[in-house]
């Protein structure tokens, strides 16, 4: 610059023209011409195309390939470095990976999307879901969160877990919208197969039935990305990655799913307090206007379940994705209805609930309630030592002490005695069981009827009456002490 200051000085000021500008300066005349034409240096100008002899007869086929990588998977897409590769190999071409290099970089720089900037109004929303591995009840394994953004204030709401399935998406709704205390009018979603049972030929989409009667319980409005367009919801497609990078770094670790999401929504929480970039205030008071704008909550939450029918199989199961889970044997081979919450599995049979159990998500697991199988082995007693939904079964001590007492008296009819005080659990509650049990075993006392008479007395709340002459009663052995004349008569019997 300072050399084009002195120059444009000399011809503009001080009249001297340009050869003697060259011959002052020790500049070409193209140089001089050019900074009296220019107050700065211009930089490098093409007046041609590049040529480039060797690549035109390939343009075609490049083009071709890009153009077919639009609709592939993103990491499945070629590289410069591979269509050359092609070019030499498949189409014998002769040329340097530079010139490959440099078309291939300005095709694809000329085919990137642009985006126009939006502006939200308030009261509506976007949901998605992400993944992160988490360490649950110490072991790794894959986290599946859903995600919902308020994209005209930032707020968000964010809960785990253990597989992305349709009651998920409906239970992240109902906890979002509990969290909110406000339900939006409507939602951005994309066209998840949990939601969008089909799109239809004119762009309409038949959604699924529990999806429906959630957006009808809500009364909510549901709009849809183009399938594959991620950035048409790019505000909570940016949310999940936040939350991924600042939620889940370093890996969580927590006791449950429960701890998990607690700690998630607090950090839901936390983050309001925040004031984002092109914003004067923070995401807690702009989200002051979307609840203004938002629906209030209905009465009572949406049950956030996958419902569907089932029947009972010859052996008191009923199989629900993948996994069996036990029924009263009453119900064996009847038509029964399966919901499937989020962490449990009720079942029922018309208008009765007949069995509810902890949720599993391996595959091909068995999920018993021993009571469910009393009744049966009740019956069957030879099947009590292998019937499998005993098995594992983790009752007190004092049940074991009760059963081996009773087969030691009566055999196979003390054995089914046991069965007979285990199927109180019917009715009861264990520990209630296990107490009146302990008081038996205390008193003497040991069968079926006093226990049940001990039990309902428990629950009545009042003192038992029992006449111990009536009832069996524990070995009762008299310790003598020993002295010398006790063994005189086996020596006698030795000497004779």
């Amino acid at each position: 610059m300072e050399l084009y200051l002195k120059v444009r000085r000399a011809h503009f000021q001080d009249g001297l023209s340009g050869r003697q500008i060259a011959r002052d300066f020790g500049i070409s005349r193209d140089s001089v011409r050019k900074m009296l034409a220019y107050s700065e240096p211009p930089g490098y100008r093409r007046t041609a195309e590049i040529k480039r002899p060797k690549l035109d007869a390939y343009f075609d086929q490049i083009d071709q390939w890009l153009t077919k990588d639009k609709v592939r998977p993103r990491k499945q897409r070629h590289t410069a470095k591979r269509i050359f590769e092609r070019l030499r190999d498949e189409c014998g071409f002769d040329g340097g990976y530079t010139i490959v290099k440099d078309y291939v970089r300005s095709r694809k720089r000329g085919s990137r999307e642009m985006f126009v900037p939006l502006r939200h109004p308030p009261g509506h929303a976007q949901a998605d879901f992400g993944e992160a591995l988490v360490v649950i009840g110490g072991v790794e394994q894959k986290a599946y969160f859903f995600a919902l953004d308020l994209p005209h204030s930032d707020a968000c709401y964010i809960r785990a877990y253990p597989a992305a399935n349709a009651e998920a998406w409906l239970d992240g709704h109902v906890h979002a919208f509990a969290f909110f205390g406000a339900v939006p009018q409507s939602v951005l979603y994309d066209n998840d197969r949990c939601l969008v049972a089909k799109i239809m030929p004119h762009g309409a989409r038949q959604r699924t039935q529990r999806f429906s009667a959630m957006l009808s319980h809500y009364v909510i409005r549901d709009r849809y990305g183009r399938p594959g367009k991620g950035n048409d919801k790019g505000k909570v497609e940016g949310l999940v990655g936040y939350s991924r990078r600042n939620f889940m770094v370093p890996m969580p670790r927590f006791a449950s799913w429960a701890a998990f999401n607690d700690y998630l929504e607090k950090q839901c929480l936390n983050r309001q307090a925040d004031i984002l970039r092109g914003h004067k205030i923070s995401i807690g008071e702009r989200l002051q206007a979307d609840l203004a704008a938002m629906q209030g909550l209905p009465a009572a939450p949406f049950e956030a379940c996958d419902l569907r029918s089932g029947q009972v199989t010859s052996t008191s199961v009923v199989r629900y994705r993948g996994n069996d889970y036990s029924v009263p044997v009453a119900f064996g081979h009847r038509e029964v209805w399966i919901k499937g919450f989020v962490d449990r599995v009720v079942i029922g049979c018309a208008a009765e609930v007949i069995a509810e159990h902890a949720r599993s998500y391996d595959l091909g697991d068995m999920v018993f309630d021993p009571v469910h199988y009393l009744r049966l082995i009740e019956r069957k007693i030879m099947a009590f030592d292998q019937a499998a939904p005993l098995q594992d079964w983790d009752l007190p001590d004092a049940f074991s002490t009760l059963q081996r007492l009773l087969e030691a008296r009566q055999g196979k009819t003390g054995k089914r005695e046991y069965v007979q005080v285990l199927r109180l659990l019917e009715h009861h509650e264990q520990n209630v069981l296990h107490a009146a049990i302990k008081d038996a075993l205390q008193m003497g006392a040991i069968s079926f009827d006093a226990i049940k008479h001990l039990v309902l007395c428990r629950v009545e709340r009042r003192q038992p009456r029992l006449d111990l002459d009536l009832y069996p009663y524990l070995p009762r052995t008299n310790v003598a002490t020993t002295s010398a004349t006790s063994y005189m008569s086996l020596l006698g019997g030795g000497g004779a």
